[in-house]
């Protein structure tokens, strides 16, 4: 089991909410302590976990868990409603980076987290359930690729059944079994990929994880749609030599004579 999961079993769903999303992190800058505690834990891994009621209405909640050193417990140290949330600070627009930043009402906590990716996926997931649950003031995302901010998840899918109707138009109606055999096959792959598109987008929307990941997963799809069409098109070239065979035959053409 993955560290998230387990906060998620250990720390979330005994309260009746979910995580939505979690991103370990290490603090940019010292913070600082008045004072020097003694007979600390050592050290320890800390997360962002973002987390949804599952009653009605909903409350998102944003929680640092930390882990110390030598435990398999996870702890709650801070939280924060949705609605106390300012601004997240992505750094930079133009690249995938591992640093990002959250104001709060009460402070700013600046961050890098164990990747570029986990916190991109974490940034995005966050983007969405602010705009689907705040209802009053939203924070305010700056310096935040735009894909980080729901504008390409859409337009992947777009793209992608796009890319599955040319293929259908470009192989158009051809004579013969083996060509109708080659099609059957590679339309029915299309209508799976794009069926399961579908579907992993309506669970992103409603779940809200992973979201990051879609144009990957997508990119992945239409390869695979590529994939089936040569193999179509192997089935094609197999099924003609074997009709070619049979007709060809000694039997065959004793029937016909």
């Amino acid at each position: 089991m993955s560290a998230k999961s387990a906060i998620n079993k250990e720390l979330f769903t005994p309260h009746d909410e979910k995580m939505l999303a979690g991103v370990q992190v290490k603090r940019r800058t010292k913070k600082k302590i008045p004072f020097l505690a003694t007979g600390g834990q050592g050290d320890y891994m800390t997360f962002i976990c973002l987390s949804v009621t599952n009653k009605k209405p909903s409350h998102v909640s944003l929680t640092k868990v930390k882990q110390f050193q030598g435990s398999s417990a996870f702890v709650k140290r801070s939280q924060w409603t949705i609605d106390q949330l300012r601004q997240v600070n992505g750094i930079d627009s133009n690249k995938d980076c591992p640093e990002f930043d959250l104001m709060f009402d009460n402070g700013l906590d600046q961050w890098v987290a164990s990747s570029a990716g986990e916190k991109c996926t974490f940034i995005q997931i966050l983007h969405h359930t602010c705009q689907r649950y705040c209802s009053a003031r939203k924070p305010e995302f700056i310096n935040c690729q735009s894909k980080l901010l729901g504008e390409g998840l859409d337009t992947v899918i777009y793209h992608c059944k796009v890319y599955f109707n040319r293929m259908r138009k470009d192989l158009g109606p051809h004579r013969g079994p083996p060509q109708k055999q080659g099609n059957s096959i590679l339309h029915s792959a299309a209508d799976s990929v794009t069926s399961a598109v579908q579907k992993a987008s309506q669970a992103l929307n409603e779940r809200g994880e992973r979201l990051g990941r879609a144009e990957e997963r997508t990119a992945d799809m239409m390869n695979s749609a590529e994939q089936f069409a040569v193999t179509a098109h192997k089935l094609e070239v197999i099924h003609g030599r074997r009709v070619r065979d049979e007709e060809n035959s000694p039997d065959t053409a004793a029937i016909w004579h």
